[in-house]
This record gives structure tokens, sequence and C-alpha cells, in this order.
């Protein structure tokens, strides 16, 4: 898979692709960093109406963590609005980086 396919249509995602930009982060259920990304990047959606966030279970979608090389939670893929990864965070994200990644996003 090269750099410029997408990783999720719509249908795959099982959400709409954010306008601008979409947040999918993959948690697991006894992470407790995740909770804290789950509310730091929700909240930034909630902030922007172009930047759409999603959660995968990665517990519950194994072959897609494989498939992604997802090798712990939380992990965050930032996409464009075609579904591309332009962006990953391992571990618990800062809100200054999310940003900083999310500025570059046209």
């Amino acid at each position: 898979m090269n750099s410029l396919t997408p990783l999720f249509g719509e249908a795959g995602l099982g959400s709409t692709l954010g306008e601008r930009v979409t947040l999918v982060q993959f948690s697991s259920a006894f992470c407790t960093p995740c909770r804290a990304t789950k509310a730091l990047l929700g909240q930034i959606a909630q902030e922007s109406s172009d930047i759409s966030y999603v959660e995968i279970d990665a517990e519950s979608h194994l072959e897609l963590v494989r498939r992604l090389h997802i090798h712990s939670t939380p992990t965050t893929l930032i996409l464009d609005r075609t579904g591309v990864e332009i962006a990953r965070a391992v571990g618990a994200p800062k809100r200054s980086d999310v940003l900083a990644s999310l500025s570059q996003i046209k």
C-alpha cells in the first residue's frame, strides 16, 4: 500500500469522513491513556466543523489492526478528507502536537 492510498472509505470507517480531517483512534478497554486521548480528540473535533473523530476498539478489529500495523493503544491516525493517512501518533498525544499536525492539512 502506498502512502497515497486511502486507508478507509466511509463504509470501512463506519462513519463519515471529516470535510478536512478525520481523527481515528485505536483503543482497548483497559487502556487508561485511551480515555484521556478520547476526551482530547473528541474535544478537538467538536471545536471544528471540518474535523471528524472516530474511535475503533482494537480488540474487536484485529484484522484491521494487523493491516495498519497498530502495535499499541492508543494509536491515533490523522486522515485527510479522502482517507489517506497524513500522520500517526502512538501513545497519548499532546493537544499542541495534534493541533500542529492539523494546521499542516489544508
